[in-house]
């Protein structure tokens, strides 16, 4: 770990994030820092545990003279997601992320930072560490699994928690205040399929879709961004109907929640095509390039010849199935008639395999509007179904409804006016807080979410802001010392 992220200001802050980073964190495989976030609180002398779905709560009493505000919860998850780029050797399981500083930015070498939510777990170990930051009453939580399920929210029972006011610290924009979120649900279609022969006198091609910028599949999906899944399958389509295309096998993208950045297609064509097939992918090339020349200027797409596989798709299946992912929405779905510039609902066709007889087609849904939610949820579905798919729609979450007489928000913004001589921006979000979630359990907690700026989260390409660090620190601080008095 490079000592000069140690250095940076507030070193309270940046030395606990570097002891995060250090333990690996992956989604559903948080062992190790689960027992890390244990081992901590126990060494502090604190009140530590887990729950039966293994969140870790540690709490902490009020300092001298706090002992009369209201109770709070500082609420993070444990887990990141991992993503690298194609041409990066890296294990997530067995090591941690390798940081550097870049003028305001830490980044990391090639794999995402896990700065979402690391910094805002860090700025929660810090507060507990502390010896001289005025607070009340502290209920830490730490849950696991937000990334992939929220599965730690989901699975909080009522009744643990004491806390009336709960602070979140897991969004990306610090002028934003955020009372509101998007809920989700994973909509995954699968279907088994029999494989042919290949056929004689074909040639083998493997087509890659890489350089895209990907995101998070909530907060980016308004950008217009690439989805690789997509951009494969228009390729695959033309060709098809063109030549004649048969797909051997697709492996696309990655996490449900990150817009997929790349995807490599081993297919076959007949060689009597085998010049005009080339010729004709090369002007539908140029043309997906000039499209996303403005949003995705470093989108390469390769086409090269192959080895021939021994089989490929049944062309009645793959005839559906290319349809199908056509007919996905992916994107925008509808955008708030309430709130400006919130999007109300979107897709992210996120991963499609085809292998070894074997479709899986995975898509995350996400909307402010539950209805909203299961209207493109079931167009998904419908589309799915038409080639003969099986649909599966599960891990719905609720979305978290916007109080505007919320009692911290006023709090926060007054504080936030009096640092920066400026208004934040009270907004709802369309990525998945947990915040919605929680409040199933604990409808009284009054919730608040905020956080340090966090670019390209979910990709490679995050990036977390020093002097915006810096302002979370300052922030948190005289939150903690004006939380309001108990009734």
């Amino acid at each position: 770990m490079s000592q000069e992220i140690r250095n940076l200001e507030p070193k309270a802050l940046w030395n606990k994030f570097a002891d995060l980073n250090a333990v690996p964190r992956p989604s559903k495989k948080e062992d190790r820092v689960i027992e890390f976030i244990k081992n901590f609180g126990n060494s502090l002398g604190l009140e530590t545990f887990e729950d039966e779905i293994r969140n870790v709560i540690i709490r902490k009493p009020a300092t001298a003279g706090m002992e009369n505000r209201k109770p709070i919860v500082l609420q993070g998850h444990l887990d990141m997601v991992h993503q690298k780029n194609s041409d990066t050797i890296f294990d997530f399981d067995k090591q941690g992320i390798d940081m550097y500083v870049d003028g305001d930015w830490v980044r990391a070498r090639g794999t995402t930072l896990g700065a979402d939510n690391g910094l805002g777990v860090a700025m929660i170990m810090a507060i507990l560490e502390s010896k001289t930051i005025k607070h009340p009453a502290i209920e830490a939580l730490f849950t696991i699994d937000e990334e992939t399920g929220m599965t730690g929210a989901l699975n909080l029972k009522g009744g643990i928690l004491k806390g009336e006011i709960l602070l979140n610290m897991d969004t990306e924009e610090d002028d934003e205040i955020d009372i509101g979120c998007a809920g989700g649900i994973d909509v995954t279609a699968t279907r088994s399929y029999q494989e042919e022969e290949t056929p004689e006198d074909s040639v083998g091609y493997t087509i890659t879709v890489k350089g895209l910028n990907g995101g998070h599949s909530g907060m980016d999906i308004h950008k217009g961004l690439g989805n690789a899944n997509k951009i494969m399958n228009r390729l695959l389509f033309d060709a098809f109907e063109n030549f004649g295309l048969q797909v051997s096998e697709i492996n696309g993208g990655s996490l449900r929640n990150a817009i997929p950045r790349e995807s490599v297609a081993k297919v076959i064509v007949a060689g009597m095509y085998d010049e005009a097939y080339v010729f004709d992918m090369q002007e539908i090339i140029n043309d997906i390039k000039t499209e996303f020349k403005t949003t995705e200027p470093n989108l390469t797409i390769e086409i090269v010849k192959s080895d021939l596989p021994k089989k490929v798709m049944d062309l009645g299946v793959q005839e559906g199935i290319l349809r199908s992912i056509y007919a996905a929405h992916n994107g925008v779905y509808r955008m708030s008639a309430d709130m400006d510039d919130l999007v109300e609902t979107s897709n992210n066709v996120a991963r499609v395999i085809i292998k070894d007889g074997e479709i899986s087609i995975s898509c995350l849904t996400r909307s402010s509007v539950e209805t909203s939610k299961f209207d493109l949820a079931n167009g998904l579905r419908s589309a799915f179904e038409l080639s003969g798919c099986e649909v599966n729609l599960a891990g719905s979450y609720p979305g978290w409804t916007p109080n505007v007489k919320s009692e911290i928000l006023d709090l926060l913004v007054h504080i936030y006016e009096k640092q920066n001589n400026e208004k934040p921006k009270v907004v709802a979000c369309h990525a998945g807080l947990e915040c919605g979630i929680l409040g199933t359990n604990y409808p009284d907690m009054d919730m608040i979410s905020y956080g340090p700026t966090i670019q390209g989260a979910h990709s490679p390409d995050e990036r977390a802001s020093i002097k915006s660090s810096q302002k979370f620190w300052k922030f948190v601080l005289e939150i903690l010392e004006n939380i309001p008095l108990k009734k």
